[in-house]
């Protein structure tokens, strides 16, 4: 399989981050998964040195605007973290179908696991101008509406297009204007 052409290129700096769920699962239409990722981006505000810009959560993946002293160790922790959480979650509710899913998933080489959550990498840009980080906040504020789940940004639930509006919003993020 070919590398990405998307890798964290300086890892100190902001990236437009996407994380996708394998075979684009809808894992994320149950809230208790979505907490899960709120949950670890708040842990890892106050324990990794992660600045949150910005994020939407779909129903199989995610876009986030971050930057962390070593973004690249802090994406892995991401994944790691949740995958666990989100088995951990799957198991205790007998979603066993989901794990059948998971399972089959799995790509043959990860041998240390029975289940995969992630597809392998992150899709990951340099943000390197204030003209590509409100591109890219837009861009993620208007996702839900472009799909047409909603008429505003700021009616998505797990996005943070309401902090931007001056709204409270449901995890903190330092606003970039």
């Amino acid at each position: 399989m070919a590398r990405s052409r998307y890798t964290i290129t300086e890892t100190e700096k902001p990236h437009f981050l996407t994380c996708t769920i394998v075979e684009w699962l809808p894992l994320f239409t149950r809230p208790a998964l979505v907490e899960v990722v709120l949950n670890t981006w708040r842990f890892q505000q106050v324990n990794q040195d992660l600045k949150l810009y910005g994020y939407v959560v779909l129903e199989n993946h995610l876009h986030y605007l971050a930057q962390a002293s070593d973004l690249g160790k802090s994406v892995a922790s991401f994944k790691s973290f949740t995958a666990r959480n989100i088995i951990n979650h799957l198991e205790q509710t007998r979603a066993d179908s989901t794990l059948q899913r998971l399972r089959f998933a799995k790509r043959a080489h990860k041998v240390d696991r029975v289940h995969q959550v992630w597809q392998e990498g992150v899709h990951a840009e340099l943000v390197y101008s204030e003209s590509v980080m409100r591109q890219k906040l837009e861009y993620i504020h208007n996702n839900p509406v472009k799909r047409g789940y909603v008429d505003l940004g700021e009616h998505w639930r797990y996005s943070s297009a309401r902090d931007y509006q001056g709204q409270p919003g449901l995890i903190e993020v330092q606003r970039w204007y």
